[in-house]
């Protein structure tokens, strides 16, 4: 089956050149080398990069993002996870280019922080298609549908680190049709309405309500996650029209509890349940998925929550916060907000009732340090680096309900966001409806472990360093 598209010849130019193909015998491939797959374990395990970490092939890329852009953009994604929440705009119109052209037609990998490929987050390299070729996609919790950009990209497809996928050239690759099941499934993994092409070709919309979105034809082809595991009819976008903040990832994976995401499509083999770490950028974190991935003598847990208006995020419950051994005075009905656990959020938010306990808490023990103005959403600033915070900086834990808690290391609680210049990782919220969120700086090294299965998130110091 053929695309059909109604092209306006001025909108597509002549296409960026893009990024050389990134070596399968370099580093950042050495996830060959690392992963590891024992049939009666039943998981899968992928390696997880931080942009600028050792095995990184991004890290030399030219259009970084300074780290007030990543935040900026870090708050547009908060307040569209509220936005999506308060089900203002359950179904999202975006202001797509291709307006009415498309319509009428345990396993373990490597994570790598974004930040080189323009995005605060963390991605991987998955293969897709036979013969196979690997791209560099983000990883996020609060997503359900995976898309990447596919040739001939008839609209718009922004510049990506590696070459692009072209179905043309997977001998496995196949468009999906309107009355398929997964057709039908779209407007709860992506939260639009699905269309149909003249041929009856299924055509999806993935939007964030950041004004970031993919449009494309909903496709199936082999998906490959370790070099002898693969999911032969793997579903996903092949995006021909993607804007927005991406960054220059090849698209997004989708880990949210849903069908259609990659650990749903995955859970069926391996079962329901994964786990990750993710690096600084001195070190190789993973993502496994599948009952092996997680060992529950490692893990204090908590119990998976599930909100009405969204059941496809991951909620707990924080219950306490304890700076130097002490619990901050708030009383506990201020941790009884809505609080979800999110990869592809940067900054934990907090009730402003907490979050004011926490700095002033903070503020207390670095009294003798120079304060510095505001950077971005962050108002709790040092003239220091952390380094030289040092032993200063107090023990924070967050404790959450049942038990489960995180001690974090000093760079979970400060970040220094320029050279000899920190602050408090943590940002408050207020007003109704608002939302917590624990955010992946300060997830960052500890190995979190998601049993769907059995409804509980655990939490391991150390897992990556």
């Amino acid at each position: 089956m053929g695309l059909v598209f109604l092209l306006v010849c001025s909108l597509l130019g002549t296409a960026s050149s893009l990024v050389e193909e990134i070596s399968h015998k370099t580093c950042e491939f050495q996830g060959h080398q690392l992963q590891h797959f024992n049939e009666s374990s039943h998981g899968i395990h992928l390696h997880l990069h931080h942009v600028h970490g050792p095995c990184s092939p991004l890290s030399s890329s030219s259009s970084q993002l300074s780290f007030s852009e990543i935040l900026t953009r870090d708050e547009t994604r908060v307040l569209a996870l509220n936005a999506r929440l308060r089900k203002a705009n359950t179904t999202i119109s975006s202001k797509s280019k291709s307006g009415n052209k498309l319509k009428p037609k345990s396993v373990t990998i490597p994570l790598k922080p974004g930040t080189s490929i323009g995005t605060g987050n963390y991605y991987t390299m998955i293969g897709i298609g036979i013969p196979t070729r690997y791209y560099a996609m983000v990883v996020d919790t609060g997503s359900s549908f995976t898309w990447l950009q596919c040739q001939p990209c008839s609209v718009y497809c922004h510049r990506q680190v590696g070459i692009t996928y072209d179905p043309k050239s997977s001998k496995t690759h196949r468009y999906m049709s309107c009355d398929t099941s997964q057709c039908n499934g779209l407007e709860e993994a992506t939260l639009n309405t699905p269309s149909c092409s003249s041929s009856n070709l299924c055509i999806y919309e993935a939007s964030y309500g950041d004004s970031s979105y993919s449009v494309g034809y909903l496709s199936q082809d082999s998906l490959t996650v370790a070099p002898a595991e693969t999911l032969s009819e793997f579903v996903f976008g092949c995006g021909e029209d993607n804007e927005g903040l991406y960054g220059q990832s090849a698209g997004i994976v989708g880990l949210a509890r849903n069908k259609l995401s990659m650990l749903g499509q995955l859970s069926k083999k391996y079962g329901y349940a994964f786990s990750y770490c993710l690096p600084t950028s001195s070190s190789v974190g993973s993502l496994s998925i599948g009952r092996s991935s997680i060992n529950p003598s490692l893990y204090k847990f908590t119990p998976m929550l599930t909100n009405s208006l969204d059941q496809t995020l991951y909620f707990l419950r924080l219950a306490g916060i304890t700076v130097a051994g002490r619990p901050i005075p708030v009383s506990t009905t201020a941790y009884r907000t809505p609080t979800i656990i999110d990869s592809g959020t940067v900054i934990s938010r907090l009730p402003m009732s907490v979050y004011t306990a926490l700095r002033t808490r903070i503020v207390r023990s670095l009294s003798r340090y120079r304060r510095a103005p505001a950077y971005s959403i962050l108002d709790t600033c040092f003239k220091m680096s952390v380094a030289s915070l040092g032993k200063a900086i107090p023990e924070v834990r967050l404790i959450y309900l049942g038990g489960a808690e995180m001690k974090l290391r000093v760079e979970n609680v400060m970040l220094e966001v320029e050279k000899g210049l920190s602050c408090l990782a943590f940002a408050g919220y207020s007003g109704t409806g608002g939302i917590g969120i624990i955010g992946n700086r300060q997830q960052e090294t500890f190995s979190v472990a998601y049993d769907v299965t059995n409804s509980k998130i655990g939490f391991a110091a150390g897992g990556c360093r």
